[in-house]
């Protein structure tokens, strides 16, 4: 049996079984971008998180849905978004690469996880309004070195930036041309 523990603006603690877990009321998922300059950087965005009392390093994502001027927003249309709202960037093409549970023991949200490529600056990034983001533009080769020196210096990296390169590192072999750590 399901039950709804208690319901915020943005989540819902629920219980179902012995299990209790978060779910997102107003949202459809949520679009992460693997986005790569032709230069071969990967674009990484840095923002303090409330729940981690910490800053971290993580690759450009957003809520998909959760506005009410976006409800019926499209996947890649989000992604889209959440590229240019946070990095700056436009992307000429973005596909989706795989969908999957954003921490299944804890939530019920998907994320989907996008390529973009053919990118090229409209403005500085940042976020929106109430966001504090800075954009790094990661280097892919020595990815592995830099994001320890990060880690060291005290930023929180996210690990699906290892799935991000996972998926970078496959193109390049794809095409002849595997970069190094």
């Amino acid at each position: 049996m399901k039950r709804t523990l208690h319901t915020g603006e943005f989540l819902a603690l629920i219980r179902e079984g012995h299990w209790e877990y978060a779910h997102r009321v107003k949202a459809t998922g949520s679009a992460i971008i693997v986005a790569v300059t032709d230069d071969k950087k990967l674009l990484l965005v840095e923002q303090y998180r409330i729940p981690l009392h910490a800053r971290t390093l993580e690759l450009p994502a957003g809520i998909i849905g959760d506005e009410p001027d976006s409800r019926d927003e499209e996947h890649l249309e989000a992604a889209r978004r959440e590229l240019l709202e946070e990095t700056g960037y436009a992307a000429d093409r973005i596909e989706p690469i795989m969908t999957g549970a954003a921490s299944g023991g804890l939530a019920s949200e998907l994320i989907t996880l996008f390529r973009a490529s053919g990118l090229h600056r409209v403005h500085a990034g940042g976020g929106v309004a109430g966001e504090d983001i800075t954009v790094h533009e990661m280097p892919l080769l020595g990815a592995d070195k830099w994001l320890e020196a990060k880690a060291q210096a005290g930023l929180l990296v996210d690990p699906k930036i290892y799935a991000g390169l996972y998926f970078c590192r496959q193109v390049a072999a794809s095409i002849g041309r595997v970069d190094g750590h």
